[in-house]
């Protein structure tokens, strides 16, 4: 079983991954790291040389191995979950953890980092929150659990995730991995 963290752009799910990971002694798997391995270069260029169509097809074939993983956390790419060929994948080889953010905490994490935009007609707050007015019922009905990363300091989360992670029954299957 592994803990997949799925959820927006800049919602903390690299961060929170790897601190989870480090509490918990869990292997750390990382979407868009593994994507730029792949590559041998930065999925950024991917986008921009062959399109989004390429990107989801990499992405699919990433997310069929990690699927395949056992006692992992991995965190997923912000779009990963929207795609139903991603859900199917997914479904009973984990638990799905949706990171949730208000819009203007994404933004200004987004912001430090340059990504390519979905939206190509929108600047980055309107690309965010038109993904999310577009998807936000496709996060959420893939989540077995919710979670706020806005609400308290990057420590607090991750000793709260580490908490429920060793003393809720869902995690039951993760247990023997820790």
């Amino acid at each position: 079983m592994n803990l997949y963290l799925s959820g927006m752009i800049g919602s903390g799910k690299t961060t929170i991954g790897r601190g989870l990971c480090s509490r918990l002694g869990l292997e750390f798997r990382d979407l868009d790291q593994e994507m730029d391995r792949r590559l041998g270069y930065s999925f950024h260029r991917l986008v921009a040389e062959e399109g989004w169509l390429a990107f989801r097809e990499l992405e699919y074939r990433i997310c069929k191995d990690f699927s395949r993983d056992r006692g992992c956390i991995v965190c997923l790419g912000g779009g990963t979950i929207r795609y139903e060929w991603n859900r199917d994948i997914f479904r009973g080889t984990g638990i799905m953890m949706l990171l949730e953010a208000d819009e203007q905490t994404l933004i200004e994490r987004v912001s430090r980092a340059d990504r390519p935009r979905v939206n190509q007609d929108t600047d980055l707050a309107g690309d965010v929150r038109k993904m999310w007015e577009m998807y936000a019922d496709r996060y959420r009905s893939a989540a077995d659990i919710i979670y706020r990363t806005d609400r308290k300091t990057i420590d607090q989360e991750i000793d709260e995730l580490t908490d429920l992670i060793r003393n809720d029954e869902r995690f039951s299957g993760m247990k023997e991995w820790m």
